[in-house]
Parts: structure tokens; C-alpha cells; sequence
């Protein structure tokens, strides 16, 4: 399959099925740190259901409405970056993205979310790249803005995870907007 750079040592991957193991045990490494705001890390509690989420993103590729990548970091899987919803009637999709402890501060994630963003907007023509975030979550609050996403508005209390009722923030960047923020980088 096919490999691109997103930093030193550092690699973007397609995570399908076959990788289920590698991915749980990733998940396990990641489940403290991300688990808070990433359903994918809590519900892949053992292999079978890894493989299931797993599965659920391919048959999303089949269908052209997601996709899921995994960021490889000398050999080890570190984090991954997605398209929880990708909808080529509406030029919109959902980028999402998680990171163990182990690989924060080397860009790796702003790296590999570019990558998916330059390929929606180039290639497949999506004119609106949205980012769901809880507003308890900084750290992706803060990447989005750094990648250049403005923040359109709060859903309030709409997403109801672990006990705990999130705001949700939507932030977006546009087709025209992030060219332009290519260009000047």
C-alpha cells in the first residue's frame, strides 16, 4: 500500500483490518490521553471489536462517505487522522484526529490532517472541511486554529459522552480559504 512522509521517521497509512492488533495496542497506549474525546479508543476494547471499527472505515472507502488513516512513527503505530463523514454531494467532510502520549509536539498530526485536507480539496473537489471538537478539548481546539480552521459556532450539550453532555464547536475552513493559507505558508 502506499506510505507518506508526515515527519521524521514518520509515516501516514491506511489502518484496515489486518491491522487490528497493532491498532488495540495502540488504542491501549492511547485509551488515558485520548479516550476523554475519541470514541474510537474506547470501543475498541479487544480485537474483535478493533477489527469491527476497523472494518466499519473500509466498508466507508467502499462507499466513498469515510475514510481512515494511521500515523506511524519509527515503525510504531502513534495516531491516526480520519474522515468520519465524507460527502461528495455536499463537498463537505469531517476530519478527525487522535494521538498517543508518546508522539505529541512533532507535528506529526497537523502533518498528516494537511495531508488528508490538501487531498479532499485537490482531488476529490470538497469545498467545506468541517472539525468537531468538545469545547473541553484545547488541544484540538488549538489545532484546528493552527491549521486554519475558524470556529463557526457551539452545539450545545450535543454530544453525550461518558456521562458527560459536551458542547460540541464546530470549526470549518473552506476550499478557497485553505488554498490561500497553503500559499502563504
Amino acid at each position: 500500500m502506499f506510505a507518506i512522509p508526515v515527519g521524521e521517521g514518520a509515516e501516514l497509512r491506511p489502518l484496515e483490518p489486518w491491522n487490528a492488533e497493532e491498532f488495540l495496542e495502540h488504542v491501549d497506549r492511547a485509551r488515558e490521553f485520548a479516550g476523554p474525546w475519541v470514541p474510537a479508543t474506547v470501543i475498541a476494547k479487544d480485537l474483535e471489536s478493533a477489527r469491527e471499527l476497523l472494518q466499519r472505515y473500509v466498508d466507508k472507502l467502499a462507499s466513498d462517505t469515510g475514510r481512515l488513516y494511521g500515523v506511524w512513527l519509527d515503525g510504531k503505530l502513534v495516531g491516526g487522522v480520519l474522515f468520519r463523514v465524507f460527502d461528495t454531494a455536499t463537498e463537505t467532510c469531517e476530519v478527525g484526529v487522535w494521538l498517543e502520549p508518546s508522539a505529541t509536539g512533532r507535528g506529526l498530526i497537523t502533518n498528516a490532517a494537511r495531508v488528508l485536507i490538501d487531498w479532499a480539496v485537490d482531488q476529490r473537489g470538497m469545498h467545506r472541511v468541517e472539525w468537531l471538537v468538545s469545547s473541553r478539548n484545547d488541544r484540538s481546539k488549538a489545532l484546528a486554529e493552527r491549521l486554519g480552521f475558524v470556529r463557526d459556532g457551539v452545539l450545545r450539550e450535543s454530544f453525550p459522552w461518558q456521562g458527560i453532555r459536551h458542547d460540541m464547536e464546530v470549526w470549518s475552513v473552506l476550499a478557497p480559504e485553505w488554498r490561500a493559507a497553503r500559499t502563504a505558508r
